[in-house]
């Protein structure tokens, strides 16, 4: 009996050990999480969970899973700490002696207890915990600390940061100085940027229900991960919004906030190219699109891309520019996937196009070049003496700019010469329009 109590004792130790053993490690684990979390620049969450990914070894959703926070309000009986605090400040006020010392002693204990649940929340923040002196400075309310961990995006954060710093200055250059008009302009400024930070917070993420928490969360999915399905966005809510919802709901709700859904699978433009939209459709066109002429003399600009990813695009590009017709799942001439086209057609699509992209064109600038031309004639000098024979020799032109890579193409089909090709463009009427346009203004005035 004594033999088997001292197996079972040893068995219990040894139980005990490996579990002391495990904590450790996880406690290692997320110590050097936290280190490297401390040595990352501020940038998106995205980018850090693609980061965490790649410097752990793991895959992208149990980066995700390792790199999500929740944080939770500090409630008793559904009560905020600060309103119960303030309540039981006022039932202080009735008592006298022993009562009243018992009181005030919880109201200090449970603003210790509080006060420690926000210090411990903002360590959870791992882009923003590194500022918590200045944080504490500006006394920021629970609610907004929880913001602050669904701020995402790198432009929201860095804003946020360079605020913080700035009142971090003024307090430092004002430690020690004595009241005079410097150290009331160094108060000034730190009242301003405090006031500033809270009204960043509140902009960016005010008042955020369960259904609008939802979009962000699918939001944030389906740009780490273009293509995921409904069911797979479901699996990965947190378990709260997990039981909210269905497949069938997040579907429903990523249409409502504005994500493409092409066959079941999710697509968003990520921020990066909408900041930037208009020089990434330059870079595009100039890749995977044309700029070109019908035999008509009508302008001509498109973008292309095949299958359901590029469906997809072509969507998300057509909802960004706000202009375009969209020509989907047509049919290659390979007979292979499916290609999907955003075409340009209407004099206001184009100038639109030309106009915002013109300054980001490399490839593809003298296409652009002469359709501006093109058009300008169109509009303003139709009855001009050289009209028609320069729209024949724009027309060559962008036969020439389109196919003079191909050394197999057939030019004399056009009747295009290329040895007078360099006249063509030394024809521009840019200058005779502006002399024309100018006299015209003159007139009117």
């Amino acid at each position: 009996m004594s033999e088997k109590g001292d197996k079972l004792r040893e068995a219990a130790e040894l139980a005990d050990q490996e579990a002391e053993l495990q904590e450790r490690q996880k406690e290692l684990t997320e110590s050097l999480k936290s280190q490297w979390l401390d040595e990352q620049p501020l940038t998106s969450h995205s980018e850090v969970i693609k980061r965490f990914s790649e410097e752990y070894n793991i895959g992208l959703s149990k980066a995700r899973k390792e790199m999500r926070t929740h944080l939770k309000k500090y409630e008793i009986e559904g009560k905020d700490i600060p309103d119960m605090i303030k309540e039981l400040r006022t039932y202080r006020r009735t008592l006298k002696g022993e009562p009243k010392i018992a009181v005030t002693k919880s109201i200090d204990n449970l603003i210790n207890a509080y006060s420690s649940h926000l210090d411990e929340n903002v360590n959870k923040i791992y882009w923003i915990k590194k500022y918590k002196p200045a944080l504490k400075d500006l006394t920021l309310s629970e609610e907004n600390i929880i913001k602050l961990s669904l701020i995402h995006d790198e432009d929201t954060r860095r804003e946020i940061v360079d605020t913080l710093c700035k009142y971090w200055e003024a307090r430092l250059d004002r430690d020690g100085m004595a009241y005079g008009e410097e150290y009331a302009r160094l108060t000034k400024e730190m009242a301003s940027t405090k006031k500033e930070v809270n009204s960043k917070i509140k902009k960016y993420v005010v008042n955020i229900g369960p259904k609008e928490l939802i979009k962000k969360h699918i939001v944030r999915l389906v740009s780490e991960e273009q293509g995921i399905s409904a069911r797979q966005v479901h699996e990965r809510l947190p378990t709260n919004l997990f039981k909210k919802t269905s497949p069938a709901m997040i579907s429903k709700m990523a249409r409502s906030a504005n994500v493409t859904v092409v066959d079941g699978a999710l697509y968003k433009m990520s921020d990066e190219i909408k900041k930037d939209i208009y020089a990434y459709t330059a870079a595009f066109i100039d890749s995977d699109g044309y700029i070109t002429m019908d035999k008509n003399h009508n302008p001509r600009i498109g973008l292309v891309a095949t299958g359901d990813r590029g469906k997809a695009f072509m969507l998300e590009m057509h909802k960004s520019l706000g202009c375009g017709r969209l020509h989907l799942d047509q049919k290659s001439p390979q007979d292979t996937k499916p290609i999907n086209r955003l075409n340009f057609y209407s004099r206001n699509d184009v100038t639109e196009i030309l106009s915002k992209c013109m300054p980001y064109f490399k490839l593809k600038k003298k296409n652009a070049e002469i359709l501006v031309e093109l058009l300008r004639m169109k509009k303003s000098h139709k009855k001009a003496s050289w009209y028609n024979a320069r729209k024949e020799e724009l027309f060559k032109l962008m036969k020439y700019e389109n196919h003079k890579d191909d050394k197999n193409y057939d030019f004399a089909k056009y009747n295009i010469d290329i040895d007078t090709v360099a006249k063509y463009y030394e024809n521009d009427k840019t200058k005779e329009m502006d002399k024309l346009e100018s006299i015209v203004k003159n007139e009117v005035e």
